[in-house]
């Protein structure tokens, strides 16, 4: 019953990621997940039902990456930091492109339903505290809202990945230059941020 219940819910992330939100019915999920007619139905009772479900479903999958991109990085310093979140965009754009555009259609969908954002935003508070772990270590003065920071760009640079794909895509020289900018203005930011900033 579980096993038949997470295939439906990984041919739901399969249809938002590949047709995107008005696309997403009882139909086509049932289609992409090979399940005779009327199963998603069975286990969801409305669209909005079957949203939230992927939703929570999408988290967890994220949040097992997150945990071993996080146990396999292990980076001594910033640029050994670049060059691992390089191979985890090249990633989630890539082998898991599908499912990362499943999220950011999610997230057009949270403008309208927007008692989706806190599942959808709960994982980033775990990705911000292993991030903001290496960032202190490299010297950053404000290592949460610096990590804040590098997944706001991390997000920008994949969603133009999923929209305009390029055959070679690097991430790696601009997250680079992102973080050699935020790590090299450490001293000023110490100076204006004060105490309150050190213990962030």
């Amino acid at each position: 019953m579980a096993r038949r219940r997470e295939q439906v819910l990984d041919a739901g992330i399969q249809v938002l990621g590949s047709d995107g939100a008005r696309r997403l019915t009882y139909q086509a999920v049932d289609a992409a997940a090979g399940v005779p007619s009327g199963t998603t139905s069975n286990y969801f009772r409305n669209r909005t039902a079957l949203i939230d479900g992927i939703v929570d479903h999408l988290q967890e999958r994220e949040h097992r990456d997150w945990e071993a991109f996080a146990a396999a990085a292990a980076p001594a310093d910033a640029g050994e930091l670049a060059d691992a979140v390089g191979r985890f965009l090249r990633y989630v754009t890539g082998p898991e492109r599908t499912r990362t555009a499943a999220r950011f259609a999610l997230y057009l969908e949270s403008t309208s339903r927007p008692e989706l954002r806190p599942a959808l935003t709960r994982g980033r508070e775990a990705v911000v505290g292993w991030g903001a772990e290496w960032l202190r270590r490299f010297g950053s003065p404000a290592p949460r809202r610096h990590c804040g920071i590098l997944l706001d760009y991390m997000d920008g640079v994949v969603f133009r990945q999923l929209a305009f794909p390029a055959e070679d895509f690097d991430p790696v020289p601009g997250v680079r230059e992102l973080l050699s900018g935020l790590l090299d203005r450490a001293p000023q930011d110490r100076k204006t941020y004060g105490e309150s900033h050190r213990a962030d």
